[in-house]
């Protein structure tokens, strides 16, 4: 490394947020960027361990401590270049992703200060297209044709890796543009759909056709079958079934059925759809404006709820959590090389929300008129079980009600039954393994086109 030492003079220096009173008024990106020379400055704070726990524990393998030290050096084509090899979309982890990296820098670790990764990777991605470090490549063609069903992470991976091994792609997606969730859940004041709509115009200058508005059937494929909606399918040698996981779980309490209680998805999908200049009727329109909204789910789904509400002109807001509250700054329970189970506060935290631990909701109550008002909730305790595993949960008996004008469940996504696919399909990212990171689908997408190549390859 170049300054070897900088990880005892430079302390930890982030970006920061927008100011509140001014990013609640719309959804531009909410965070902010350092300067060029602060940002190398980041960089230099790097040690290159000799074993690098970050490359470890990244899904992707990316190699932190060797474009952390072109970054410091001023090389940001050097820069891209490493980054590149191991991550197809840096723009998108660049912003959204938990850096399973930076809980593991030894820096973290010791001093809980780890390297900006993160926000190294973010600069160094813009500066790429800023630039013109983002190159075209027309690769040679193999002769071999592969579908990809569903344009969210892992099969924008898959399809990218597979083009550029030769391979003639196209994506299939039944939505009206690519990203998945990264379009249609993730806020714009996380990721603004225009950074996504930039690297599509990547691949498809690479060679990658993409299909719109176009939804099939998996178990029509699973058949062999490539009727009426399966037409598109026809032809492909070989597919990836990348259709994350689509059913949210759901609350089955009494009063579920009322006006306002609604999956977050509803809300989120719908406001980034509104912002694309989509428009939807009064009665369609899912919004917080003038409410009193309770988030019922305290992961980042239900953070993105809250942020949603704030910038629609909620009263206020509130998320409940079924879990107890976890430690601040450091969990004993959950040691490295664990994830550390610790108090998030995110930026949608920071611009006002009640939030409470330790609540089941029983039930949610209606008006005359067939709208939710309240959500009445009772206190949970957790036991350890006996038999190992999960928890116990039992109820208190102190029962509340919280009042509420909509309400917006966000608690997670169910893992998608398949059905058995012949030997020339492949699952890629959440359909497989059930929700999980965007770093993570990335990764997967990144496989299963290494394992379709090694399956012509190998045939």
């Amino acid at each position: 490394m170049g300054n070897p030492k900088a990880f005892l003079t430079v302390p930890r220096k982030e970006a920061g947020y927008r100011p509140v009173n001014d990013r609640i008024h719309d959804f531009g990106e909410v965070e902010q960027t350092l300067n060029t020379r602060d940002r190398q400055e980041q960089a230099s704070r790097c040690m290159d361990c000799g074993v690098p726990f970050c490359h470890w524990a990244c899904p992707l393998g990316n190699k932190d401590p060797e474009w952390n030290d072109a970054l410091y050096h001023g090389e940001w084509e050097r820069a891209y270049k490493l980054l590149k090899k191991t991550n197809d979309f840096p723009e998108f982890t660049g912003r959204i992703c938990p850096a399973l990296c930076e809980k593991s820098c030894v820096l973290y670790l010791t001093t809980g200060e780890a390297v900006t990764n993160r926000e190294n990777e973010c600069a160094i991605a813009e500066r790429a297209y800023q630039e013109g470090y983002v190159t075209i490549e027309h690769p040679e063609r193999n002769g071999k044709r592969v579908a990809v069903i569903g344009a969210g992470p892992a099969g924008l991976a898959a399809a990218n890796q597979l083009n550029l091994k030769g391979y003639e792609v196209t994506v299939v997606e039944k939505n009206e543009a690519a990203g998945g969730l990264l379009r249609y859940g993730i806020p714009n004041f996380k990721l603004n759909k225009k950074v996504i709509d930039r690297r599509i115009r990547v691949m498809m200058d690479e060679g990658v056709k993409f299909v719109y508005d176009s939804p099939v059937s998996l178990d029509k494929l699973a058949k062999g079958d490539f009727s009426d909606e399966n037409a598109i399918l026809d032809g492909f040698d070989a597919y990836v079934v990348s259709t994350g996981t689509p059913t949210a779980r759901d609350l089955n309490v009494p009063g579920r059925e009322l006006k306002g209680v609604h999956l977050a998805l509803e809300l989120l999908s719908q406001q980034n759809r509104v912002l694309a200049g989509i428009e939807f009727g009064k009665e369609e329109r899912v919004t917080a404006k003038n409410k009193r909204v309770l988030v019922i789910g305290g992961g980042d789904t239900g953070s993105d709820c809250i942020g949603t509400a704030h910038r629609q002109g909620a009263v206020s807001v509130t998320q409940i959590e079924i879990m107890p509250k976890p430690p601040v700054g450091h969990n004993p329970g959950t040691p490295w090389p664990n994830w550390p189970v610790i108090l998030k506060t995110t930026s949608s935290h920071e611009e006002g929300c009640e939030r409470r631990w330790l609540l089941n909701t029983n039930q949610f109550i209606g008006d005359s008129k067939g709208r939710v008002k309240g959500v009445e909730v009772e206190g949970v305790i957790w036991e350890p079980n006996p038999e190992g595993g999960r928890p116990i949960m039992k109820l208190d008996g102190k029962k509340e009600v919280i009042d509420a004008d909509i309400v917006f469940l966000a608690m997670g996504f169910l893992k998608p039954q398949l059905p058995d696919f012949p030997k020339n399909v492949f699952v890629a990212g959440d359909a497989g393994s059930g929700a999980s990171l965007v770093v993570r689908a990335i990764a997967s997408g990144r496989k299963t086109a290494e394992a379709i190549d090694k399956f012509f390859k190998e045939k």
